[in-house]
C-alpha cells in the first residue's frame, strides 16, 4: 500500500520509512512536490496530527497519515506538551528548545516525564487516530548525538541510555512514535 505521511522532517520520515517499508510504499511531502507549511494551529496534538492529514486529503486525494508530537514533563505541568517543536520560540533550533527545557528544569528534582505521539490516518477520507507513550526522566545534560529534537536529554524507563545514545533500531523498538505506527500497521495489515 502506498500511503504519504505529511511531514517534511527528514529525520521523521527516516524513522517511519524504517518502521513501516517494505510493507508500505512512504511517501513524504517533498515526493508530491508540496513544499508549503502546514499550519499547527490546533491545542491538542490530536488536531494537529489531523490538521496535516486532512490537509494533504484534501488537497491530494491521498491517503495519508500525519503525526504530533509531545513532551509532556511532570514538574511542569506537562509543557512543552503541544508546543514541544516552538518551546523556545517560532523558528527555535532543537538546541534552544533543549536548553530552555533544561534551565526550567535546573535544580528540579522531579524529572519524570513522557513523550507522548497522536497518529491521525486519512484513508478514503475516513480518519482514526493512533497513540504511542513513553515514560522516562529529563537527563541534567545532553548524552548521545543520534537522534533529533529532545533525544539527547530524555532517558526511556526501558534502558539505561539516552534516545540518542541508542541506534534508531532500538530507539524504533520502545519509542512513542515506533509504538503509535506499530498500531497503526496492526490497524492496516488487513487492508492490504
Amino acid at each position: 500500500m502506498k500511503l504519504v505521511f505529511a511531514t517534511h522532517n527528514k529525520h521523521k520520515l527516516k524513522e517511519i520509512r524504517e518502521i513501516l517499508e517494505p510493507l508500505h510504499e512512504i511517501k513524504g511531502l517533498t515526493d508530491l512536490q508540496f513544499f508549503d507549511d502546514i499550519p499547527e494551529t490546533g491545542d491538542t496534538l490530536e488536531e494537529n496530527a489531523d490538521i496535516k492529514s486532512m490537509t494533504i486529503w484534501e488537497k491530494f486525494g491521498l491517503s495519508c497519515f500525519s503525526d504530533d508530537t509531545g513532551l509532556e514533563v511532570e514538574a511542569l505541568n506537562g509543557a512543552p506538551g503541544v508546543y514541544s517543536a516552538r518551546y523556545a520560540g517560532e523558528g527555535c533550533s532543537f538546541e534552544d528548545n533543549m536548553n530552555k527545557l533544561l534551565q526550567a528544569l535546573k535544580g528540579e528534582k522531579n524529572r519524570k516525564a513522557r513523550f507522548r505521539t497522536i497518529v491521525s490516518l486519512v484513508l478514503n477520507g475516513e480518519t482514526k487516530h493512533f497513540e504511542g507513550i513513553v515514560e522516562g526522566v529529563i537527563l541534567e545534560s545532553r548524552q548521545g548525538e543520534e537522534g533529533f529534537g529532545y533525544d539527547p536529554i530524555f532517558k526511556p524507563n526501558e534502558a539505561n541510555l539516552s534516545f540518542a545514545e541508542m541506534s534508531s533500531a532500538a530507539k524504533n523498538e520502545i519509542s512513542h512514535r515506533g509504538r503509535a505506527i506499530r498500531k497503526l500497521t496492526d490497524f492496516l495489515k488487513p487492508i492490504q
